[in-house]
């Protein structure tokens, strides 16, 4: 950006002599909407558009026939008053709060050894970490129905050891299975944004912090750690959110005993052609994911942790 200096036409407003500032490089009115149009209109057509219609749909007695034109609460007193709805969905927020702090567990030594450790190999360990996201989510998960299975490896490799005489049931269709399985592909996820952050420290810092006299754990802990904050709660937000809406992994590894709330969703769209109860139960999942998030930002936001913070006086 540059300014432009013009000593012709004295500004009142101005407390020096008169000279006015003129700011160039910034887009004309005209030229600004025309970048953000594109972007505007498709938050509008894939955003904006389906969350009305969702709200509507909610409201609707039926989304066929003369019934959609009857507006009523009914889907939303149903969903209060079915206990069944609201277990599952404490079960599917505590399923993505655990898989979120697993993956993000299991992804911070690997973000950690690749930003500080890796040196030359860095490059090269970190595609190898991403390769498994380029295969279909599908094949992943039809991969984990084979280890996990009755017949599955990791039993045919426990009963070739001698470990155990009978397979193991217990660890396919269940909610543990799904656990492992989600956990297993959000790993990288996880660990990207935690590299990126650990990435931006500077390596200064830890010198400093054992000049000063710190140990290596110590220097982690008040340093490393603190600094790569934004990256956990990034990881965190890519991981939780959307696994709170899985249907396809509890459906492929869960059974009867590993559904969410996703799968019920699914359900009422598409078997129970229920789309008002469908739509219902999206939005009181969208608002009770929303709304504790926006909290967290703001306060992670004035505890510094995302950049910002309250500046001192």
């Amino acid at each position: 950006m540059s300014i432009e200096t013009s000593s012709n036409t004295p500004n009142p407003n101005s407390g020096r002599g008169g000279t006015e500032k003129k700011l160039t490089g910034i887009p004309r009115k005209r030229q600004l909407i025309m970048l953000v149009s594109p972007s505007a209109i498709w938050l509008l057509v894939l955003l904006v558009l389906p969350l009305i219609t969702l709200i509507v749909l909610s409201f609707q007695k039926s989304a066929f026939g003369a019934d959609s034109e009857v507006f009523t609460t009914a889907s939303y007193v149903n969903f209060f008053q079915n206990s069944i709805y609201q277990r599952l969905l404490l079960r599917s927020l505590w399923i993505a709060l655990l898989v979120a702090v697993i993956s993000i567990a299991l992804a911070y030594p690997v973000a950690y050894f690749l930003a500080f450790k890796a040196g030359e190999k860095q490059s090269f360990l970190l595609n190898l970490m991403i390769i498994p996201a380029w295969t279909s989510f599908l094949l992943r998960v039809l991969a984990w129905r084979v280890i996990l299975g009755s017949n599955g490896l990791l039993n045919t490799f426990l009963m070739w050891l001698g470990v155990i005489q009978e397979p193991i049931t217990g660890l396919f269709y269940s909610t543990e299975a799904v656990i492992i399985t989600l956990v297993y592909i959000w790993i990288p996820f996880a660990a990207l944004p935690i590299y990126v952050a650990l990435q931006r420290i500077e390596p200064g810092l830890m010198e400093a912090a054992s000049d000063l006299g710190a140990r290596p754990w110590q220097a982690f802990l008040r340093v490393t750690l603190p600094l790569s904050l934004p990256g956990v709660f990034a990881a965190f937000l890519y991981v939780f959110i959307p696994t709170i809406g899985e249907y396809v992994t509890p459906a492929m590894v869960g059974g009867p005993n590993g559904l969410m709330i996703g799968n019920i969703i699914w359900d009422q769209f598409a078997r129970g052609l229920d789309w008002p109860m469908g739509a219902t139960l999206s939005l009181v999942v969208m608002l009770i994911v929303t709304i504790p998030l926006i909290f967290m930002a703001k306060a992670a936001q004035q505890g510094g942790y995302l950049g910002g913070g309250k500046s001192g006086a």
